[in-house]
Order: C-alpha cells, then structure tokens, then sequence
C-alpha cells in the first residue's frame, strides 16, 4: 500500500516522502492518525505542486540546518547525573537532558530529534546523533560528570 506522509516518521520517511507500508499499517494507523495520506493519482498531483511551491524554501532550511550542524560539531555538552561510588550513574541520561544542554546554549532542537545510540552506564565522554533535515544529521558530543 503506498501512502504520501505528511509528518516525519521515525524509521519510514519524511514529509513528503511516498512509501510502501502493510495495508494494516497505514490503514489503521498513519491514515487515522493523520500522519498520511492514501497515494491515489489525485494526492500524486497535489504532492508534486506542492514540492514545486516549496523548493526553494526547502533549500532555505537545508543551509539553516548545515549552518547549526556546523555550531553543534564544535560544542561539548556537559550533563551532570548522580553517579555511585562505583562510577555507574543512577538512572540514565536522556534526550530530554541533552535537548535542555543545547536550549542552555541557545540552540533549540526537540527531543525527538536526538538518538542516543550507545547505553550511557557510567561518567565519561558520549555522543549523540541529531536529524537536523532530511540530508543533514550531525554528532554533538556530551560529557558525563559527577552532580
């Protein structure tokens, strides 16, 4: 079953993007939900007149985008978390911490937006990917210490 996304979805695509999905899927989920439409020749239409309408401020956004991937590859964030005498932190860090690190530093991205992707146990220096757009994804690297 193809459907035309109209939010970003994490794992099967972005705005815009046309994707196969499990009739199940996108019937009783995306389309409901309002994060799709059914893909017939009329929605086809209307997609590539919007894609038309909004290249050039899809070009605005993308340079936007590589212009805070850039601020983000120089900072180191620093997130403080209660840590045991064994080194091992209590509770974990996540991506609400690291989406409150960067607000501190003027930048504003939202949590959903960042993925952890190793287990953060113990004190010591991580990364984090962030999906600035859809050709721009980035690393910021935080460092765990001792509240």
């Amino acid at each position: 079953m193809e459907v035309i996304l109209k939010t970003d979805i994490k794992g099967l695509g972005y705005k815009n993007d046309l994707v196969d999905v499990k009739p199940g899927y996108g019937r009783n989920y995306l389309i409901p939900q309002g994060f799709a439409l059914l893909a017939t020749s009329s929605n086809k239409k209307i997609l590539q007149e919007n894609i038309k309408q909004a290249a050039h401020k899809a070009e605005k956004i993308k340079t936007e985008a590589e212009a805070v991937a850039a601020k983000l590859e120089s900072i180191t964030l620093e997130i403080k978390a209660k840590i045991g005498d064994s080194g091992k932190i209590f509770g974990k860090v996540t991506t609400l911490q690291l989406s409150d690190a960067l607000a501190e530093k003027s930048i504003d991205i939202d949590r959903k937006k960042i993925s952890i992707n190793q287990p953060v146990t113990t004190s010591g220096e991580y990364e984090a990917e962030i999906d600035l757009h859809r050709e721009v994804k980035t690393n910021v690297k935080f460092v765990v210490v001792a509240e």
